[in-house]
């Protein structure tokens, strides 16, 4: 265990020393986090019940309500954005000055958040067929099928805000913000088609997205914009719940009337701001906590395989399930999640999770870092390897 402890502190003392002084830490911390926290919100709040021959999705969040206080510890896709907004709009800045056309600077960005997709969309268009071929329940299949392609409809709407970025990076969040408002009013308060309420997938990750912008330009330096969008993204969401009907689960639950993520309401949104406050907020502590080598070590690895994290840990998920079906049914992961037994059985069910994604990351990692092509080793972006520590700081 020392050696083991000492092998770690060395490696993460490499890696501390490898990060331009430059690089603010506190952005990937933020990364880090969001990214964590979408991937132990799915692992805790869905499950999938073995029912004869058919795996269905269900929520512990449909038995037990009041848990819904879970989800928003989890839903963290608006620091997501909030951090995309910020780093795209100092990237392109920064591809300006150098004289990068915009063309180029897009296929660069979109090339990163697209390549492991490659994988994602081989792998399961392979099982896909092969469970199909093998007369498996159709319910199974879509049920599959839909958990693993989840993460998708996240990558399009980043893919569209990153291509949008000059044209946003000026945008008021309050414009996207009253697209929202009026959206939901229509929706909710005159019956208009619930379809229309898509075009809040855009419209509502945009109100982060632009802070981020607002954030690169200098206009959320001090405390007081974090305090105010703490304090009133709090008060919003609790009198929208409270008293306008929204849901108080952050996140969608199957069979329920309204999904507050899908699209995003007015309540998601107002809630996103909050987070982004508190965001704003803890970026001074969290440069002060990334100065110790081991807490920058882990936030550089999770931010080297954000996007393999990202878009295997629901395969990671399925894959541990369906291996030990025939072992089931066992308590957490194939039963209903109807009460607190099931929570606690399912607690220790994350470290297997964690080790399936691990293998998953072994196998599939390379996609993230060059489109599984075999090619020369490149630096990351998080870190410079066996370069001075004067260089500028990366592009990310």
């Amino acid at each position: 265990m020392t050696r083991l402890t000492a092998a770690a502190r060395g490696t993460a003392a490499r890696i501390d020393a490898a990060t331009p002084a430059h690089r603010d830490r506190a952005v990937d911390a933020l990364r880090a986090f969001a990214v964590a926290g979408v991937v132990l919100g799915h692992w805790l709040v869905t499950a999938l019940v073995a029912d004869g021959r058919t795996l269905r999705a269900a929520s512990p969040l449909q038995h037990l309500p009041w848990l819904a206080p879970v989800s928003w510890a989890f839903q963290t896709l608006a620091v997501f954005f909030l951090v995309g907004g910020h780093v795209a709009t100092r990237s392109y800045a920064s591809a300006r000055e150098r004289g990068v056309p915009y063309r180029r600077w897009l296929h660069a960005r979109l090339a990163r958040l697209f390549g492991p997709v490659v994988a994602v969309l081989g792998l399961w268009t392979v099982v896909t067929l092969t469970l199909l071929l093998s007369d498996a329940e159709y319910a199974t299949v879509r049920t599959l099928v839909k958990l693993a392609l989840s993460p998708m409809w996240f990558l399009l709407v980043f893919a569209a805000l990153t291509a949008a970025t000059p044209l946003v990076a000026r945008l008021h969040p309050l414009w996207p913000l009253a697209v929202v408002l009026h959206v939901d009013v229509l929706r909710f308060g005159f019956g208009a088609p619930d379809g229309l309420g898509w075009l809040n997938l855009a419209a509502g990750w945009l109100v982060p997205y632009t802070l981020g912008a607002a954030w690169t330009r200098g206009e959320l330096e001090s405390r007081r914009p974090g305090w105010v969008l703490l304090g009133g993204g709090t008060a919003a969401t609790a009198a929208l719940v409270a008293w306008a009907g929204y849901p108080a689960a952050m996140v969608g639950v199957p069979g329920a009337e309204v999904s507050n993520l899908n699209p995003p309401t007015l309540a998601a949104v107002t809630f996103g701001l909050a987070q982004c406050g508190l965001a704003l907020l803890l970026r001074d502590r969290l440069r002060r906590a990334m100065r110790r080598p081991l807490a920058w070590a882990a936030v550089a690895l999770v931010n080297l395989s954000a996007m393999t994290v990202f878009l295997w840990h629901q395969t990671a998920l399925m894959a541990t399930t369906a291996a030990l079906l025939p072992a089931g049914p066992l308590p957490g992961l194939h039963t209903v999640p109807d009460g607190l037994g099931w929570v606690a059985a399912r607690l220790p069910w994350l470290i297997v999770f964690a080790l399936a994604l691990a293998v998953c990351g072994a196998a599939f990692r390379t996609w993230e870092q060059g489109g599984g092509r075999r090619r020369r080793a490149r630096p990351s972006r998080v870190v410079r390897a066996h370069r001075p520590m004067t260089e500028r700081t990366p592009h990310v």
